[in-house]
């Protein structure tokens, strides 16, 4: 069986960055499991499942675009501290939701300077060429309520309320 749209997928992965300094990998605790074509993955990872099998290693070096974008600058603000009133301990590194024009996203403070606060938008890994080392290890097919849920269940259902 290769790996199509609605195909559920269980992988172990390490992801690296153009340095191939290890971002992250599942290779010391569970595999992941996905839908493939549901958009779990980032596109050019999505792109390069298809129509692999079990038992297959590769890698896919996935430029930031077909990741988590390029950077925008446009997503930096510096704004009065006054904007975080009620948050303790506010300090460089934390991540905080912020709502915007475009609904609610996660932004992470960068600076602070007097009272002005200045945070970024971006996703971590938003402008880094990526590489991951894939090893595909089951492809089943997914059933129609994980279809409608976009997402694998395990034995006994999803454990969640839809």
């Amino acid at each position: 069986m290769k790996i199509e749209n609605n195909k559920v997928v269980k992988m172990h992965y390490a992801v690296m960055d153009s340095e191939e300094t290890l971002i992250d990998s599942s290779y010391d605790h569970q595999p992941l499991e996905f839908i493939q074509g549901v958009g779990f993955l980032i596109p050019g990872l999505e792109k390069a499942m298809l129509g692999k099998v079990v038992g297959d290693k590769f890698v896919a070096d996935v430029p930031a675009v077909e990741g988590y974008g390029e950077r925008e600058e446009g997503f930096v603000q510096t704004v009065p501290q006054e904007m975080f009133a009620g948050i303790e301990d506010l300090d460089v590194g934390m991540q905080l939701r912020a709502t915007t024009d475009e609904g609610e996203q996660t932004v992470i403070v960068i600076g602070m300077e007097d009272d002005m606060i200045t945070v970024d938008g971006n996703h971590p890994l938003a402008g880094i060429d990526l590489k991951f080392e894939v090893e595909v290890l089951e492809i089943r097919d997914a059933t129609e309520e994980e279809i409608a849920h976009g997402h694998p269940h395990g034995e006994g259902g999803c454990g969640h309320n839809h």
